[in-house]
């Protein structure tokens, strides 16, 4: 078990050395979608990829997950087959969101022995969420073409 302090220091050191043995700028916000982003998540049991659709406006979460849900055969078949669509989705805080996501189980943050193995994971699932994203972003981005 270790200390706050220590946890914390094991997290910054995970992700620092991360960005070093992948030293590219990755999307993640950048999406130019207000509230549609990717993100790595890892902890004590898990690391995972995420594309998480966070709009306030609930209309829009619900058009921007249905694209998406329209091109799930593509994103399944020729980039991240392991995908998992989850329409409603609650936050620990609550909050609702749509959510797809990749996830790594038996590693663990605090493991630096997993860390090779996370760092693998993010960077191919990553890249094929990315690599699919950028591939339809005119579609996704525009609310006035249906699904």
């Amino acid at each position: 078990m270790f200390s706050k302090e220590e946890a914390l220091k094991i997290k910054k050191e995970f992700w620092t050395t991360f960005a070093e043995e992948y030293p590219r700028k990755w999307l993640l916000y950048d999406t130019k979608i207000k509230d549609f982003t990717f993100k790595f998540y890892a902890d004590n049991k898990k690391a995972q990829v995420t594309l998480d659709i966070e709009c306030k406006d609930d209309e829009k979460r619900k058009i921007y997950y249905e694209k998406i849900e329209s091109l799930k055969t593509i994103l399944l078949e020729e980039h991240v087959p392991d995908a998992i669509f989850e329409r409603n989705f609650y936050l620990d805080n609550g909050k609702l969101i749509s959510k797809i996501w990749v996830e790594k189980t038996g590693v663990c943050i605090n493991n630096r022995a997993t860390w090779p193995a996370i760092y693998d994971f993010f960077n191919e699932k990553m890249a094929a969420f990315e690599y699919f994203f950028y591939e339809y972003q005119d579609y996704i981005s525009d609310l006035e073409i249906n699904t």
